[in-house]
């Protein structure tokens, strides 16, 4: 079971949201959708869940439109900062709508997730904090039954302990039951450890989407004399250059094997180094 986003545009007044965006998301993958204030991230995803309309272009599972059947829509699960449950309702009850709507829901896992977090499910959700309203939120991620689990700022509210016990909690999870899980989040350095693959978007356009090993595989940050650097540079894609003196440091990507010149170093990147040059120019790779 397959996701595929096919030119899919978003306009808002003159300016598109999202831009011909193409897009394949596999079934059994922990996706990154990364992308700074803007991007796109939470537009995309609530396209997906059919909450908003694309202005062109498609979202369908396994080639049938999400739009055109609420069967379709039971295989996807949209957690979000919005705050779409009844105010009044304690959590618990809002557990058994969640049922209701699915038809099934994993209430053991959920007691347990609930006593875990310290959540009084005998709580109103208006009565929450902004984090027990997230914890409340990702619990009913984790175990609805859905096969595509989109989570926008999954971690929103959460103290460190917090973040770590749904981080925990996720891959548990994921390992007991293979789904697929695409995480929009700023927090990159927390989550680079649980993705199979990244999706880098920036002003309403994919960047790059690809496995992460394979990115940061072919990812690197070189140093060396200026002269050297200034000849060697244009035959990778270069994301980003400084100077210190008669030194070039430099980000770069590569489709093959990186054949140095003397005098030049490398050395591997992390997630988060590789998205700030990514994202600072706008660059594809």
């Amino acid at each position: 079971m397959t996701i595929n986003v096919t030119n899919l545009t978003k306009t808002a007044g003159r300016h598109d949201r999202l831009h011909d965006l193409n897009l394949t998301i596999q079934p059994g993958m922990i996706y990154g959708l990364l992308g700074r204030n803007g991007a796109g991230k939470s537009t995309l995803l609530n396209i997906m869940a059919n909450r908003v309309l694309p202005s062109q272009g498609k979202v369908t599972i396994d080639g049938q439109a999400l739009a055109q059947s609420d069967r379709t829509l039971q295989h996807l699960y949209l957690m979000s900062e919005d705050n779409l449950y009844p105010s009044r309702e304690r959590v618990s009850d809002l557990f058994k709508l969640t049922t209701a709507l699915y038809g099934s829901f994993d209430d053991k896992l959920a007691e347990r997730l609930a006593k875990a977090f310290d959540l009084d499910v005998n709580a109103r959700f208006g009565g929450l904090s902004t984090g027990y309203r997230t914890i409340f939120k990702d619990i009913v991620a984790l175990c609805v039954p859905a096969d595509y689990i989109l989570l926008d700022e999954p971690v929103l509210g959460l103290d460190a302990s917090h973040r770590d016990l749904f981080y925990q909690s996720l891959i548990e999870t994921y390992a007991q039951h293979p789904r697929t899980f695409v995480i929009a989040t700023h927090l990159i350095e927390e989550i680079s450890g649980l993705l199979n693959q990244v999706i880098v978007m920036d002003q309403g356009r994919i960047l790059v989407a690809e496995a992460a090993e394979d990115l940061l595989a072919r990812s690197y940050q070189l140093s060396g004399p200026k002269e050297t650097m200034a000849a060697f540079l244009p035959t990778v894609t270069t994301l980003r250059t400084h100077q210190f003196g008669k030194q070039t440091q430099a980000v770069v990507t590569t489709a093959g094997t990186l054949d140095l010149p003397a005098g030049v170093t490398k050395e591997a990147l992390d997630l988060q180094q590789l998205f700030v040059a990514l994202t600072e120019d706008h660059h594809e790779v």
